[in-house]
Formats: structure tokens, C-alpha cells, sequence
């Protein structure tokens, strides 16, 4: 960072202090991650100078010769992995990403079935303060005691509100969904089935969970970050085939490849972020490597082991299990609240995140929960048994979160930890 430094010192002290903080600190976001050097090299590249408005082949600006190269191998390489017929790799976040699925299948106040807020919401599917709520109508469904998705309520209010799509995904929610029940419902009232998989898509590129374009679904979108160790984008896929681009598409589901490009350009976005796509596509060539595949695996053990260690504990979680990569902690019936908790870890350098808990008696912004997660921690190195120390570091903090004594030493243990296990790039 030679030229940051002689040309800028206060952002230069600011990214060494970063970088200082992410080595020292251990990172439980559930979605949050590191990326590889490789894909942080893609962004820094000469791939950011350049305008590449519309598609591969079909350019507004000259000289796209190495730009469609990129994006098509982004494009063949998401297809494959998701096995898709159709992907858009310019979508520029999670909002908008969701936001052009939207606006390409649906009109104005068109009826879309989501999951209820505090069963495993996202702020991108709907919330009050969004855009969204202002154009579309949402409908709930909620979960059933033991943690799984209440199917005989969803169909009851599809069949009820024929909403034209159905969503199935989620930002809190620790356990696989049925997908083919999702398709099954969707069929019988001609609805689009949609999956949000952005926090556990890299599960389904290593084959560890479901892919919802196996089983019916005829969308899909993920982010390129979260739990991944990938660019800050979204991907969006398909089925069928693209019709002709140039004339506009019939609102079938037929169509969909191409009503979605249409929506993310012109009708969303303009020009799209060549070197985060660059860096996307070494992303998906990483992801199909053995590598990668181990890596999921690993990750998915190690949220288990902390699912088990925590439920020994005498700490109840939301479902009980995880079947991804998160375990939701719910303090609602303990002299703990998420501020607490969130708080007590902060002083011992451990990241985390709130959350609501199903039919969460406080709101969103203030939750019974806390969601944890291990994706970070596995890319540095950590396996079954240091999940387990992680879990008495944790477990140590809320016994004595009084301490500022104990919590002074479990920071120090918790720093040397961390530092055993570098993070990527640093």
C-alpha cells in the first residue's frame, strides 16, 4: 500500500488499524467472511476503469473484448456450478439483486408470499422502511414449533392470495428447507418459485445442501459475499432459455432469463462493476475445487459442534440444530438479552450479531437473539476442536459477565487464539 500511504495517511492508518482489528478479533457474524487473495487482486484490477454497459456481445461501448471474456466465464462457470440455464452476474448487492427479480416478474402491487420477520426474515424480502413494501403486497407464513416451515399454511394462503411469487429463503433460519414443497405449491396456482440462497449458497456449490433449481424452482439469487469469500455482488439464475434479447419478452415463465437482464439493465442498474465481476469469476473457479468442497464441509461441522456444545450448556437454540452454517441463540427466557450478550462478547474481542427469534416479543432492532456463525473462523483454520474453546471462551463471558477482571483475561486468551490463525491476505 505504498501509494495509500504517500498519498493518503489517514485512510492508510485507518486500513492498518482494520487489518490489526480482523487478526486480533474472532469473527462469529455468521455472514461475514475473508476473501482470497486471488479475488482481491481481480478487484484492484485495471478491470475498474472500464464501461461496460448491456451484456457480452452486445456492448453500447467499443472495446469489450476482454470484458466479455470475463463476464462469460462468470456467466458458464455460475451456470455449471448452479446448474442453471440462465445467470446474471451484474447484479450489484442483495437489495438489488432481489429488487430486479421483483420488478422483472411482477407489476405493480402484485402479491408476493415470504417469511414471517421474525421466523427468518431479511430486510431485502420485505420491511416497512423499504421500497418494496411501497409497490408489492407481502404475505407471511410462519414456522411451526419445532423450527420447520408451516406447509399446510402456505398453501392455505396461496391458494387464498395467489401470490405471484413464493419466496423460500432467509437471513436467521439454521435448517434446510423442503424445497420441492415450495415447487409443489407454486405449481398448483402458477406462481413463480423463488429462492434467496445468499447465506447458504456456497453450501450448494461443494454439494453439502439442496439446490433449489434441482427441485422446481425457476429463480434463484445469492450474493457473492456473506458467508462466502467472494466479492460484494449477487448473482441471479434461472431456467429456460433467453429469448431474443432485442424484443421485448411476453411475461411467461419462458422468458424469465431475459425479462431479468432487461430488468437489472436498463431497467434497475446501468453500468455494471467489471472488476468486482472479474473477481466473481475467479471466485466460481475457486469454488469448484476440491479445496473449496472441504472447506464447506468443514464449516458445516464445525456450526454442528457449536449447535452441541452450546445445547450442553444449557443455552436453548432456535430449532434446536443447524443444518447450515449458523445457530440462532434465544435469550428470551434468561436474565440475558442480546445487548448483553453482544456487549460481554465485544469486551472479549468476539464479533456477533442479533436476531430475532420466531414471533419475537421485541422488535426487530432490539431481538431475543443472537445468531453466530463460523464461516470466518473455518477459512482461518479452525475445526471441531477449537469450536469447542471458542464455545468455553463464550460460555466463560456470560457466567462472568460482571468480571471485568475474568473478561480481561478471557480478551487476552481470545486475542492469542486468534492470531494462531491468520486471516487470508494479512
Amino acid at each position: 500500500m505504498k501509494s495509500i500511504q504517500i498519498t493518503d495517511k489517514q485512510v492508510y492508518e485507518s486500513i492498518l488499524a482494520e487489518q490489526k482489528r480482523q487478526s486480533e478479533w474472532m469473527e462469529l457474524i455468521a455472514s461475514e467472511n475473508y476473501q482470497s487473495p486471488a479475488v482481491l487482486e481481480a478487484q484492484s484490477s485495471v478491470f475498474a476503469n472500464k464501461y461496460s454497459e448491456w451484456t457480452p456481445g452486445r456492448r453500447y461501448y467499443w472495446w469489450q473484448e476482454n470484458t466479455d471474456v470475463i463476464e462469460q466465464l462468470a456467466i458458464d462457470r455460475a451456470k455449471e456450478i448452479f446448474h442453471a440455464d440462465h445467470a446474471n452476474v451484474q447484479a450489484l448487492s442483495w437489495a438489488a439483486a432481489n429488487l430486479c427479480v421483483y420488478s422483472a416478474l411482477m407489476n405493480h402491487g402484485d402479491t408476493i408470499l415470504w417469511m414471517d420477520l421474525t421466523h427468518g426474515w431479511h430486510l431485502t424480502h420485505w420491511a416497512p422502511v423499504t421500497f418494496f413494501s411501497k409497490v408489492f403486497n407481502f404475505i407471511r407464513y410462519k414456522t411451526t414449533p419445532d423450527g420447520k416451515v408451516d406447509f399446510d399454511q402456505v398453501r392455505e394462503l396461496a391458494l387464498r392470495h395467489k401470490p405471484k411469487i413464493i419466496l423460500a429463503g432467509f437471513s436467521a433460519y439454521p435448517r434446510e428447507l423442503e424445497y420441492e414443497k415450495f415447487a409443489e405449491i407454486a405449481k398448483e396456482i402458477w406462481a413463480i418459485a423463488f429462492a434467496d440462497v445468499s447465506h447458504i449458497w456456497w453450501f450448494i456449490a461443494a454439494w453439502v445442501l439442496k439446490n433449489p433449481l434441482d427441485y422446481g424452482f425457476h429463480v434463484m439469487m445469492t450474493t457473492t459475499h456473506k458467508s462466502l469469500r467472494w466479492p460484494r455482488g449477487a448473482l441471479i439464475l434461472s431456467k429456460w432459455v433467453v429469448s431474443n434479447p432485442l424484443k421485448k419478452p411476453e411475461d411467461t415463465i419462458e422468458n424469465i432469463p431475459t425479462r431479468i437482464d432487461r430488468a437489472v439493465f436498463p431497467g434497475m442498474q446501468w453500468w455494471p462493476h467489471m472488476n468486482t465481476i472479474a473477481a466473481i469469476a475467479v471466485a466460481l473457479h475457486e469454488a469448484q475445487t476440491p479445496v473449496f468442497k472441504a472447506y464447506a464441509q468443514q464449516a458445516l461441522k464445525n456450526a454442528q459442534t457449536l449447535a452441541a456444545e452450546l445445547t450442553a450448556r444449557g443455552y436453548k437454540l432456535v430449532t434446536w440444530w443447524t443444518d447450515n452454517h449458523m445457530v440462532i441463540v434465544d435469550f428470551s427466557w434468561t436474565d440475558l438479552d442480546w445487548s448483553i450478550a453482544e456487549k460481554t462478547l465485544d469486551k472479549i474481542w468476539i464479533s456477533t450479531s442479533k436476531s430475532t427469534i420466531p414471533d419475537d416479543p421485541n422488535p426487530p432492532f432490539r431481538p431475543s437473539g443472537l445468531r453466530i456463525g463460523l464461516p470466518a473462523m473455518t477459512t482461518r483454520g479452525a475445526k471441531e476442536v477449537e469450536t469447542k474453546l471458542i464455545v468455553e471462551y463464550m460460555d466463560q463471558a456470560f457466567k462472568n459477565r460482571d468480571n471485568e477482571e475474568i473478561l480481561a483475561d478471557l480478551k487476552n486468551k481470545v486475542r492469542k487464539f486468534s492470531l494462531k490463525f491468520p486471516v487470508p491476505s494479512l
